[in-house]
């Protein structure tokens, strides 16, 4: 399937599974307004991809509605889908502090899902069915005993997807992914633990780190025609950790 013309709305666009998924978006001819706070790392995605008028860099931490109203007022036309991969992976001291991580890791993972999900429901294309794709975790489902703010968020994450899939069907079709072990720079702190990172290496039955084009390349399959009959799903993209 070609994109050709639709608008594709990417949060957390300069990250590792962001920038491989607006490669894929970008070579079936789509639009993309690309979000990230990182200012440097955006620009640097758009001087790599080269694409000139079809990407367009918006920088915002997407923090309250209105910056998110504000992010998508960059572009002009009606959306096809958001793919919202926007988040903090930070850990806690749960005995001490944990509060402030709480409050933080909520705002940045499930408060502007949320947030962005309003937004583009008054922006979608009526003419075709739209998708939602989120961003959950293999956190969610498995608990992350330092990180357990992130795993609560990610859990919300669930919800959100099974909620509005109901909320905005037919028109709508919204689904999630939990990602496992990945190689991005976000949990850079895990794998800098060579016992921890060994440990969970054995876990995953595929014996490998995934690479975020397999995280991107089910994203586009949610976002094209041959997902067409499926809604309210949360696909693991973990190597087989979470059912072995």
């Amino acid at each position: 399937m070609s994109y050709e013309g639709r608008l594709f709305v990417v949060t957390g666009a300069a990250g590792g599974i962001g920038r491989e998924t607006v490669r894929l978006l970008l070579a079936k001819r789509a639009r993309c307004l690309l979000i990230d706070r990182d200012a440097a790392a955006l620009e640097a995605l758009v001087d790599e991809l080269g694409v000139g008028a079809r990407a367009t860099p918006v920088v915002s931490d997407i923090a309250s509605p209105a910056a998110c109203e504000q992010a998508l007022d960059a572009v002009d036309g009606p959306v096809y889908a958001l793919v919202h991969l926007a988040g903090l992976f930070e850990p806690e001291d749960f005995a001490r502090d944990a509060r402030p991580v709480w409050d933080r890791v909520q705002a940045a993972n499930l408060t502007n899902a949320f947030d962005m999900c309003v937004a583009v429901s008054r922006r979608f294309d009526e003419e075709v069915v739209c998708r939602i794709v989120l961003v959950s975790s293999l956190a969610f489902r498995r608990g992350s005993f330092d990180h357990v703010s992130y795993s609560a968020a990610k859990g919300g994450i669930v919800g959100l997807v099974r909620a509005l899939s109901r909320r905005l069907a037919p028109h709508v079709l919204v689904n999630g992914l939990a990602p496992g072990h990945i190689e991005t720079g976000m949990p850079a702190h895990i794998w800098a633990d060579r016992a921890r990172s060994e440990r969970m290496l054995a876990e995953i039955p595929l014996k490998r780190r995934g690479h975020p084009r397999e995280v991107a390349s089910v994203v586009d399959f949610l976002c094209d025609e041959a997902s067409s009959y499926i809604t309210g799903q949360i696909i693991n993209v973990d190597g087989g950790v979470s059912n072995a």
